[in-house]
C-alpha cells in the first residue's frame, strides 16, 4: 500500500545532510580515547564559527538516526580533521555503525539529567537510591566527560559511600547492562580483589568445579594495570573472544568456560568508571565492592568465593582492613540475594613462579598435569578454594571439598576437562614443557647472601609490564624463590624475559632501582594471618 501523504519520507541520512549547513561528512580519528567519545572540528569549519564551539565542551552527533554525547575537541591540522569533516575518536565511531564519509550532525547538548545529584555528591551530600540509579544511567550512556566522571569517582572515594549508598550504587551498576541466566538453580564464581601478581588460580577452579558438575561460566576481564589478566593467559591456550550463543553452548555441555567478558555487556558503567579510577589509582572500598558485585550477579552468579589477600605489598595491609572490607561485601551480596564465601589468604608475595601470560599458563598446566615441579603455592591455593567453591552444592558437608577438589586434580579428570574447554573454546598451539618465551633475557640476581624478607608484588609486577607483558605473550618475570628461602650472593632470584630490546632496557632500570626482593635475617620475614 503507497503512501498518501503530502511529504515524502526522508532517510536518516538524508536528514543528517540536510541538518548539516556545509554538509560535514564523518571521519574515523583512529585514537582510541578509552571509553570517552570525542569529536573533532577543525577551528575554520563553518559550523564550528557558527555554532560558538568550545573546547571540551559536550556536542550531541548525530548519524543515520543514531544518536551519542562526545567532548568536543578543536583541530588546527586539516590532516587530522578537513573544515568539511566531523572527526570522532574510535569508541565514537563503532557506536555510531556508519562507514567514513557518511553524513552527520552536530550540535550543542544538554548537560546529562543526573549532573544535580552529582554536584550534592561533590559536595559531600549523601545520595538515595534515584540519584545513584541516574547518574550511572548517564555514565553507561557516555553521557559523561572524563572530568564529570572524575569528579564522581573523586567525591565518591573523598566522603567515603555508607553501606546504604554502596548497595544502591551496585543495584544501579547491575541494572545498566545485561543480567545473564543460565537457567540453572546454583552456578558458582569467584573472584580475587587482585594486586598479586601470578595469582591464577581462576584458571585451575574452572575444571576442577566443572568436573565436579557445577555450573562456573567464568567471564574475566583482560589486564589493565596486571602482567596478566585471566583471559589474557587463557588466550595462550584458546580463545576467549567468543560469541555469547557459542559461550552458552561450551557452559551446556562443558559445565564451564573461561571467556573474555568484554562483549557480554555486563555492568558497561563499571568499564567506563574503571577507565579514571586506575590512572587515579583510585580503589575506594565503596567503589570496589560496587565493581566485582555487579559484575558477578549480572554475569549470573548465585554462589561466590570471594579471595582478598593481605600482606604488606598488597591492596589490603592488614586484618583489620580485610574483616571490614568482608562486611561490606556480606551486606551488600545479602541484600542482593547472592551467597557470598570471603576468603582471607596471604597476599605477602606473588602466587606461583610465572608473571606474565605464557609463564602463567605454563603453571597452570604443570598443576593441572601433576607435575612435580608445578608451584606447591598455587596449587594449594587453588585446591583450597576449589574445596570452598564445591561446598556451596547442598549434597557436599561443609569440610569435605578440599579432598573432594583433590581427588579430581590427582585423577587427571580436571586437566580432561580443560582439555575439554580449550577444544570447545578453540584451541591455540602450545607447548607448556616448551614454552614460547620472550627471546631476550635479563637475570637479577641476590646482591649479597641471606634469607628472602620480602617480594614486593607492585614492583614484581611494574618490572614484568615493562617487559612486555601481557601484550607480547611471552614476556614476563620468572621467579626463582620466594618468602625465607636462603640465598647465596649472585644466586638467581629470577629471569626477564621480553621480546624487544627497549622493554627490555625498560625492565633492567626497572630492576636496577628496586629489585622487588629484600634480603636478611629470617626474623625479618613478615607474618600474615589467614584463614587457610
Amino acid at each position: 500500500m503507497q503512501s498518501t501523504s503530502a511529504e515524502t519520507p526522508t532517510s536518516p541520512a538524508a536528514a543528517d545532510a540536510q541538518a548539516v549547513p556545509g554538509g560535514l561528512v564523518l571521519r574515523r580519528v583512529a585514537i582510541d580515547t578509552y571509553h570517552e567519545n570525542v569529536a573533532y572540528l577543525h577551528r575554520d569549519c563553518a559550523v564550528y564559527r557558527a555554532e560558538g564551539f568550545q573546547a571540551l565542551s559536550k556536542v550531541q552527533v548525530r548519524a543515520n538516526g543514531r544518536t551519542i554525547l562526545a567532548t568536543l575537541n578543536v583541530v588546527d591540522d586539516t590532516s587530522i580533521v578537513g573544515c568539511d569533516e566531523l572527526g570522532v575518536s574510535e569508541d565514537a565511531f563503532a557506536q555510531l555503525q556508519v562507514p567514513n564519509g557518511h553524513p552527520a550532525s552536530v550540535s550543542q547538548a544538554e548537560p546529562p539529567e543526573s549532573i544535580p545529584a552529582l554536584f550534592r555528591k561533590i559536595n559531600g551530600e549523601r545520595l538515595g537510591q534515584q540519584d545513584f540509579r541516574a547518574i550511572v544511567r548517564d555514565i553507561a550512556g557516555r553521557r559523561y566527560s572524563k572530568i564529570e566522571l572524575t569528579a564522581f569517582v573523586v567525591a565518591c572515594n573523598r566522603s567515603e559511600l555508607d553501606r546504604e549508598e554502596v548497595y544502591f550504587l551496585t543495584e544501579a551498576m547491575i541494572a545498566s547492562g545485561r543480567k545473564l541466566d543460565w537457567h540453572e538453580p546454583l552456578v558458582v564464581d569467584k573472584h580475587c580483589i587482585g594486586g598479586i601478581p601470578g595469582n591464577r588460580t581462576s584458571m585451575l577452579l574452572v575444571p576442577i568445579v566443572a568436573a565436579y558438575g557445577l555450573v562456573f561460566p567464568k567471564t574475566s576481564s583482560r589486564a589493565i594495570t596486571s602482567p596478566a589478566g585471566t583471559a589474557d593467559t587463557m588466550e595462550v591456550l584458546a580463545n576467549v573472544e567468543l560469541p555469547f550463543d557459542h559461550l552458552t553452548e561450551i557452559v551446556r555441555e562443558q559445565r564451564g568456560c573461561l571467556a573474555w567478558g568484554g562483549t557480554a555487556d555486563l555492568s558497561p558503567a563499571d568499564d567506563v568508571l574503571i577507565s579514571v579510577e586506575r590512572p587515579l589509582a583510585i580503589d575506594s572500598p565503596g567503589q570496589m565492592v560496587a565493581s566485582i558485585l555487579s559484575k558477578k550477579i549480572a554475569a549470573g552468579a548465585t554462589h561466590l568465593v570471594l579471595d582478598i589477600p593481605i600482606g604488606p605489598t598488597a591492596k589490603v595491609r592488614s586484618m583489620p582492613e580485610a574483616q571490614k572490607l568482608r562486611r561490606l561485601f556480606e551486606y551488600v551480596a545479602q541484600r542482593l540475594r547472592l551467597s557470598l564465601d570471603v576468603v582471607i589468604t596471604d597476599g605477602r608475595q606473588p602466587i606461583g613462579c610465572g608473571v606474565g601470560p605464557v609463564l602463567e599458563a605454563r603453571d597452570v598446566m604443570q598443576v593441572l598435569a601433576n607435575d612435580p615441579a608445578a608451584p606447591a603455592d598455587l596449587r594449594q591455593k587453588t585446591l583450597q578454594l576449589a574445596g570452598r567453591l564445591i561446598e556451596c552444592s547442598p549434597d557436599v558437608r561443609g569440610g569435605t571439598g578440599y579432598a573432594i577438589a583433590r581427588d579430581i586434580l590427582e585423577s587427571g579428570r580436571a586437566l580432561a576437562r580443560m582439555e575439554a574447554i580449550v577444544r570447545a573454546q578453540g584451541r591455540k598451539a602450545f607447548d607448556w614443557m616448551h614454552p614460547a618465551l620472550g627471546p631476550l633475557t635479563l637475570d637479577v640476581c641476590a646482591p649479597a647472601s641471606g634469607v628472602v624478607t620480602s617480594i614486593d608484588n607492585f614492583q614484581i609486577a611494574q618490572i614484568a609490564r615493562l617487559a612486555g607483558a601481557p601484550k607480547v605473550q611471552g614476556a614476563g618475570l620468572d621467579l626463582q624463590r620466594k618468602l625465607g628461602d636462603e640465598v647465596k650472593e649472585g644466586d638467581l632470584l629470577y629471569r626477564v624475559y621480553a621480546g624487544y630490546p627497549a622493554d627490555l632496557a625498560f625492565a633492567r632500570q626497572a630492576a636496577a632501582r628496586h629489585s622487588g626482593y629484600r634480603i636478611g635475617l629470617a626474623e625479618d620475614v613478615p607474618q600474615v594471618f589467614v584463614e587457610f
